[in-house]
């Protein structure tokens, strides 16, 4: 959906400042004020498991929105780097996120694209990033013909249908998400988008190597008819507590943290201004890590 650079907020804090594309813009006359809408939406939502919206301009020559930065690597990077988590991990990974979900739901917003790349890991627990602004991409993407929002390998059977979606779809991406965590993929392979969206609405998910504890809750996270699925709460109640406070994620992990920890690069940033502040991406990862910048919005896999 866009870019993301690093910023400071006129008293200094960090924060992540994300640029929209053009091209929604260009899709889509009505794009600032669906925008605009989302963003107040997301503002709503309760921040202990999410990146918090800080500020957003719908109406800027490029529109933007900056959220609290969340000191450490998204859910894609860390599986990339150091492969597969462990149970436990992947509970707790499922207690966090099912909570933030909880609390996007909560605020009346469906985030409609969960992935491994909008989970970002901190010291302690998950947070969930780009809720709330999705819907408005979604709504321009309808506009052009044969573009879609979300990630094929994550969406719910509903998106890859077209049909109405709510939270339960939301609950369909978590149990692709904590696939993807326990085992390194999502549960539906294929090599075109077009039989990536022919097994998510028609086949079962592929589970292998899922620790047979978690594959029951999984299984009914995946079910294709999303009355079927749990609620956010009832994934909550079902994982039981979990330590997300400290030493929830492994050690490889989270002996990467460090370079997420700004405090000695606070001096490298841009000085405090009005929102947007000018931005400029991270330093080199032996200095501080680069926050992605993968696109959000995806036409083709």
């Amino acid at each position: 959906m866009g870019q993301v650079f690093l910023g400071r907020s006129p008293g200094g804090r960090p924060v992540a400042v994300k640029v929209i594309r053009a091209e929604l813009l260009a899709g889509s006359p009505d794009f600032r004020a669906r925008f605009a809408r989302e963003v107040e939406a997301a503002r709503r939502v309760n921040a202990l498991f999410t990146a918090p919206v800080v500020d957003a301009d719908p109406e800027a020559d490029v529109p933007w929105l900056v959220t609290a930065y969340v000191p450490g690597p998204s859910l894609a990077d860390a599986v990339d780097d150091h492969g597969p988590l462990g149970a436990g991990v992947v509970r707790a990974l499922a207690a966090g996120l099912a909570e933030g979900l909880a609390a996007i739901h909560a605020a009346g917003v469906v985030h409609r694209d969960l992935k491994p790349s909008n989970v970002l890991l901190a010291g302690d627990g998950p947070r969930i990033i780009d809720f709330g602004i999705s819907r408005a991409a979604e709504a321009s993407a309808l506009t052009a013909t044969g573009a879609f929002v979300g990630s094929p390998s994550f969406m719910s059977p509903e998106q890859a249908s077209g049909d109405p979606i709510g939270p339960p779809s939301d609950v369909f991406s978590l149990g692709s998400v904590l696939t993807f965590a326990a085992t390194g993929q999502g549960p539906f392979q294929a090599t075109s988008v077009p039989a990536l969206f022919f097994q998510v609405v028609n086949a079962d998910p592929v589970l292998t190597g899922v620790p047979p504890a978690l594959r029951p809750l999984l299984e009914r996270c995946l079910a294709k008819n999303p009355p079927d699925r749990p609620t956010p709460q009832q994934i909550i109640e079902e994982v039981g507590q979990v330590g997300l406070l400290h030493d929830w994620l492994p050690q490889a992990v989270a002996a990467t943290l460090v370079r997420y920890d700004l405090q000695n690069v606070g001096r490298d940033l841009p000085p405090p201004g009005p929102l947007p502040p000018p931005v400029q991406p991270l330093p080199p990862p032996a200095e501080a890590p680069q926050l992605s910048t993968r696109s959000e919005e995806h036409t083709s896999e």
